[in-house]
Parts: structure tokens; sequence; C-alpha cells
């Protein structure tokens, strides 16, 4: 399959056969670097290695001229504050040049759009996410999470880190259920527990830990329920 061939030959490229070194130069030099060419043949190489016929000699050359194209645009634009989401657009935008080679060749249909088990799964996935973060924090609005006294432990969070990990684990509760192993429902609630209510142990504020209690037993339930009701 030249999709999986191609991702095959991507991932050694942009990471295993790159060093930081390379990634530093580029970034200092952008098109005077000599690494960005270096880099690009490689690509090349890759892909032709992995595909193993002569007569595909220009789908490596298009993989390496769309390559080079898109990490210009990244080197170009990319700041300090934007490098995280430049990577990820890069990223994205080679791998969709792979599938659209693998499109050409028919490897791919949208077939998988009338298949309705995919559907219901793919919209239980996408309630677990945002959807249900606000149902939870609108459940939980009527209560104040962090009430001060003289032995709270101030600590510094990660911004939204509480959503994000919400969000994790609901789809981890989900995906496990879907696939029958419901023990790892209960390791997940260990793990949440080891980690989480020691912190809140330590600062013995009994509201704070009421209110993440709750907080976390909503968003297990609400992913237990969703994947009940979608099996």
């Amino acid at each position: 399959m030249i999709f999986i061939k191609l991702i095959l030959a991507h991932l050694l490229g942009d990471f295993i056969l790159q060093p930081n070194s390379w990634v530093a130069d580029k970034e200092n030099h952008k098109l005077k670097s000599k690494f960005l060419y270096f880099h690009i043949l490689i690509h090349i190489v890759l892909s032709l290695v992995f595909l193993w016929d002569l007569q595909l000699w220009w789908v490596a050359v298009w993989v390496g001229i769309t390559h080079f194209i898109i990490d210009v645009a990244k080197l170009s634009f990319q700041n300090v504050k934007t490098k995280k989401n430049w990577f990820f657009i890069d990223q994205m935008l080679h791998v969709l040049v792979i599938a659209g080679i693998s499109f050409y060749f028919n490897e791919f249909d949208f077939n998988f759009l009338k298949n309705q088990e995919f559907l219901k799964i793919l919209m239980a996935a996408l309630f677990l996410t945002t959807p249900a973060s606000i149902f939870i924090k609108i459940l939980l609005s009527s209560w104040t999470p962090a009430p001060d006294g003289p032995n709270t432990i101030q600590t510094e969070s990660l911004t939204s880190a509480g959503k994000y990990i919400g969000i994790l684990e609901r789809l981890l509760v989900f995906t496990f259920i879907m696939v029958n192993h419901w023990e790892g429902v209960g390791f997940m609630v260990a793990a949440k527990s080891v980690f989480r209510f020691s912190d809140l142990a330590q600062a013995k504020q009994r509201k704070l830990t009421e209110y993440v209690l709750i907080g976390t037993l909503l968003s297990f339930g609400l992913a237990v329920l969703t994947g009940i009701i979608i099996k």
C-alpha cells in the first residue's frame, strides 16, 4: 500500500534521520541551510526505496517538492510563539500530500462514512471532548472549587490542564469499554486517585476534595454511560 510505504519514509526522514542540529541550522539559515536540501534528498531517496518501483519515480520527486515547499513555509512564518502550531500544521500537510497520492491510486474511498457503527463511535468520541467538559462545568458551577483557608497549598497549574486531562481520561475510558476491557476503567480510577487526591490530602480542604471528587465521578460516569449506550 503506497500510503503506508510513504508514511514510513516520512517518519524515518522527518524524525529518525533528522538530527536536532539540522533542525537548528534550518531555523537559523532557512533557505541558505545546506541541511534543508539534504533533508529533502533523504525524503526522495527513502520514498524511492520504500516504493521499490522505478516507474513511480515521479511520486518520490513530488513528495520531495511538496516537502520542500511546506518546510520553507514553516521556516518562513514560524516564530517562538507559533513554533508548536507550525509543527502540527507542517505534519498535517505532509500527511495530506501522502493521502492525496494514495487517493490518486484509488487506495482510499469514503465508504466508511456510510458505516453507521463508525459514525456512532465518532459521535460519542466527539461528545466526550469539549461538549462533555461544558456539561460538567455547568453542573459544578454552583459550587466554589477552592475556598481560601490557612492550610491551602498554592501550586502553579498548566493552562487548561484540567480540561485536557478530563478529555483524555474520558476517551480512554470510552476506548476500554468499546474493546471490552472494563478492568482498564478501574486502572484509570486508581491512577487518577493516586496522583490527584494525594495533593488534595495535603491541602486538607474538604470542600475542594469533594468538588474534585464530584467532577471526577461525573467525568468517568459520562464516559461509562456513553460507552454503554453505544454498545
